[in-house]
């Protein structure tokens, strides 16, 4: 019983020494993780579903890849996302309405790459600021090119349209084979 007593006693100890070299910096990398996947999971969800038990569920999937990025739970995260960006559409019946789909996107993005850089931040770690404005503008890039450049083929494709659909349908399959090519390329010239 005292080696329990014992060993129960050195791990508060550990968790208290840890938490207090954490530093600001990465505990907002995981503020800001758990803010994005929050927010998506709010506006992919129909408002219908909304009630005390599911916001505590969605905030629990929000909590999970902020408290363990290097895990499952970003996938899990992104998945119930995108159940409920589905949920909402077919079962509910919700037009899909081009700021929503870019809103989702782009967090689901974001919780991405912010969960990228929560993984190999170390708690305690003394970041300089550039770091995170140099993350922050190429996170910022892509979510700018890829709005435009979604905004342009619904435009150009005939927005509304099934022509408009499948031009977009194709276009990002084709950017997909394209990144998917370019990949791996560049590991086997590794």
């Amino acid at each position: 019983m005292s080696e329990l007593l014992e060993g129960l006693t050195e791990r508060v100890r550990a968790v208290r020494y840890a938490a207090n070299r954490v530093s600001l910096t990465p505990l907002l990398v995981r503020v800001g993780v758990f803010l994005t996947v929050l927010v998506g999971l709010l506006l992919a969800y129909p408002v219908e579903v909304f009630n005390g038990r599911s916001l505590l569920a969605l905030t629990v999937v929000a909590v999970l890849p902020a408290a363990g990025p290097r895990r499952v739970w970003p996938t899990v995260a992104a998945l119930v996302t995108v159940g409920g960006w589905l949920l909402a559409t077919a079962g509910f019946d919700r037009p899909i309405a081009l700021w929503r789909l870019l809103a989702v996107a782009t967090l689901l993005y974001l919780a991405h790459t912010f969960c990228t850089l929560a993984a190999v931040l170390p708690f305690d770690a003394v970041v300089d600021p550039e770091l995170i404005v140099r993350w922050l503008s190429r996170a910022g890039a892509v979510v700018l090119a890829s709005a435009v450049l979604g905004i342009l083929l619904v435009q150009v494709g005939g927005a509304g349209t099934d022509r408009g659909f499948q031009a977009a349908t194709v276009a990002g399959l084709l950017v997909a084979v394209a990144l998917s090519a370019l990949l791996g390329w560049l590991l086997r010239r590794r």
